[in-house]
């Protein structure tokens, strides 16, 4: 399973530590970072590829709400708050869930569980994931995967059968795809055995359905083909 990639921020030392140990126990979250300083935490995010910040909302530097509106929806949340008014504010953002503090073990296990719900699983016979979409989970055979577009937050996995709409970037899914999928445009990627033809800087795929070739995605892809 890929794991999930999380990062701390939050101004108390006390909370980073507790949430540190916290993390490091369960098993799908992998910590890369921990920081008191949000704007430190935001070059951090700036240079890296990351899933879930567990965030702190009051902090004098820059609030949690703010951090998140200079972000955005690249990044998923999961607040902690010592006022649990506040953390409503938050869901007008991509948050997951709001830990209330002092945060107790079992209750960040329930948050945890929230997390992995929103992320695509990968089977461990990297033969199909499961992704959330329109509040229910769904296994998706990768066999079974046209193409996935990105529109906008959103993208849209075109299968065999039907359309999945999942709050998701083109990035995070690109890395859990198998050989036979390449990014072949800034909002596109194709499954490679799906493809019937090349036109120029189009591939028309069985579906018929013609998808364009960036500039920048060409060489890679006419590589990947050979």
């Amino acid at each position: 399973m890929k794991k999930i990639k999380c990062i701390i921020v939050d101004d108390e030392p006390l909370a980073v530590s507790l949430l540190r140990k916290y993390v490091e126990k369960i098993s799908f979250f992998e910590l890369v970072f921990s920081t008191v300083n949000p704007i430190e935490a935001l070059e951090f995010i700036q240079n890296n590829e990351l899933d879930l910040v567990f965030l702190d909302i009051q902090m004098p530097e820059l609030s949690g709400v703010n951090f998140m509106k200079i972000v955005g929806n690249k990044m998923k949340y999961i607040l902690t708050t010592a006022y649990a008014e506040y953390a409503l504010e938050g869901y007008e953002h991509n948050v997951i869930d709001y830990l209330l503090k002092p945060v107790s073990f079992d209750r960040f296990q329930k948050s945890a569980l929230k997390a992995l719900e929103r992320f695509p699983v990968e089977d461990s016979q990297n033969t199909h994931f499961f992704i959330k979409s329109s509040g229910q989970q769904h296994r998706i055979n990768f066999n079974d995967i046209f193409y996935i577009e990105s529109i906008k937050d959103y993208v849209n996995i075109k299968t065999i059968n039907q359309e999945y709409i999942v709050l998701e970037t083109l990035k995070s899914l690109e890395s859990q795809l198998p050989d036979n999928f390449i990014r072949v445009h800034k909002s596109y990627i194709v499954n490679i055995n799906k493809i019937k033809s090349i036109l120029q800087k189009i591939i028309i795929l069985n579906s018929e359905k013609e998808i364009p070739i960036g500039d920048s995605y060409k060489y890679a892809f006419m590589e990947k083909l050979k």
